[in-house]
């Protein structure tokens, strides 16, 4: 990962409705997200996320595969994983006790939904 890499997936994301749109992409993988299925969800016209889309891929932070009808799109943890480590390299000036408790969020267990109460 660059500098220009790093910038260009920053300004991809330094707009709300792509922030919202990447967000729901990251908690639906594995799978996916039928675009339609995600105009609803951020409550936008299709040709507007469309467009919104169209900025997230170019950044390399998400991609897109038709199936059927459906233009399903994904997010790009691996892209995602870049631009957090270029982030944190040399990540504290040496000192790693420093950055150990973003590390330990950062590595904590991805909690996917909410707990239901029981009882």
């Amino acid at each position: 990962m660059d500098t220009n890499d790093s910038i260009q997936a920053f300004a991809a994301l330094a707009q709300s409705t792509r922030l919202e749109a990447f967000r729901h992409l990251v908690s639906a993988e594995p799978q996916g997200l039928p675009a339609g299925d995600l105009a609803r969800l951020l409550q936008v016209p299709q040709n507007t996320l469309s467009a919104h889309l169209a900025v997230l891929a170019r950044a390399g932070l998400v991609s897109s595969e038709r199936r059927s009808r459906s233009i399903v799109y994904r997010a790009n943890l691996d892209m995602l994983g870049g631009v957090v480590l270029f982030l944190l390299k040399d990540c504290c000036g040496g000192a790693p006790s420093v950055c150990e408790p973003l590390i330990a969020q950062l590595t904590a267990p991805c909690v996917c939904a909410p707990e239901v109460g029981h009882g």
